[in-house]
């Protein structure tokens, strides 16, 4: 994992359960993997799964760590073991502060919440601005479930997502993650669902599988066209209050902007 889980652009999802994909999952570009010992493991084999991240951990590795959910069998043993670990946690279902709260006692600042939930998304503000919660995640495929709606579709998630971008920026952590593609032989779709995580202002994205992550980190590196604008907008940003560059207003919003432009493209 290059990159901590504030600034990653793309997460890689493995089962907790198939370590020997662990290596592989961290070497396939992704800035970070999850290592989901959630929905991809069976119950009989979350307790196995989580030694196997213990182990990972424990060897020097790095990862984001899906637990199970608050009251699940297994959420209180697996908090109580990777709380001295350096694993950031992917809290599932998160739409309770008070919750995520009692697990920011235990972890410190190092919890993303994955928004799943239409009361999640009624009280995403709550959760983004939650003790200990660096992150927000989208969790579209369960949260589409809940509102029968497809997953895939734009239109029908569209408030949600705005909702988790607005919420993050108010409460002032990283641009949220957007949510999964399905579909792992399409990469039209990939790439039109990109178009959406980038345009609504979302700062990374989840993958689950590897020829996922070099689309989504290539979608959310500033192109080149980008950055030789914001370059051009910060070598006039000496001049006072309202200017003009390349016939466009600038003024410091329009900065800021080209600051953050310049920082994702790494300096």
């Amino acid at each position: 994992m290059s990159l901590p889980a504030r600034e990653a652009r793309s997460l890689l999802f493995v089962p907790g359960d198939r370590p020997e994909r662990f290596a592989k999952a961290a070497a396939s570009g992704a800035d970070a993997i999850i290592i989901d010992l959630e929905d991809a493991v069976p119950r009989d084999r979350k307790p196995e799964a989580l030694q196997h991240a213990l182990a990972w951990l424990a060897a020097g590795e790095e990862a984001v760590v899906r637990i199970n959910g608050d009251g699940t069998p297994w959420h209180d043993a697996e908090v109580a073991a990777l709380a001295s670990t350096t694993a950031v946690l992917m809290a599932p279902k998160a739409h309770d502060a008070d919750r995520l709260g009692v697990l920011h006692r235990a972890v410190g600042d190092r919890i993303v919440a994955l928004i799943e939930t239409a009361v999640g998304i009624r009280d995403a503000d709550l959760v983004a601005s939650a003790p200990g919660v660096v992150r927000l995640a989208l969790g579209n495929v369960d949260l589409a479930a809940e509102l029968n709606v497809d997953p895939a579709s734009h239109r029908a998630l569209a408030y949600a997502r705005g909702r988790l971008v607005a919420a993050s920026a108010a409460a002032a952590i990283a641009p949220p993650v957007d949510g999964v593609t399905t579909a792992l032989d399409a990469p039209e779709l990939l790439a039109a669902d990109l178009a959406v995580t980038t345009e609504l202002g979302f700062g990374a994205k989840l993958c689950i599988h590897p020829r996922q992550v070099e689309p989504v980190n290539a979608a959310l590196r500033p192109s080149e066209d980008e950055l030789r604008w914001a370059r051009r907008v910060l070598d006039s940003a000496t001049a006072e209050g309202v200017h003009v560059v390349d016939g466009v207003m600038i003024d410091r919003p329009v900065v800021v902007r080209a600051k953050r432009i310049v920082a994702r493209g790494g300096g």
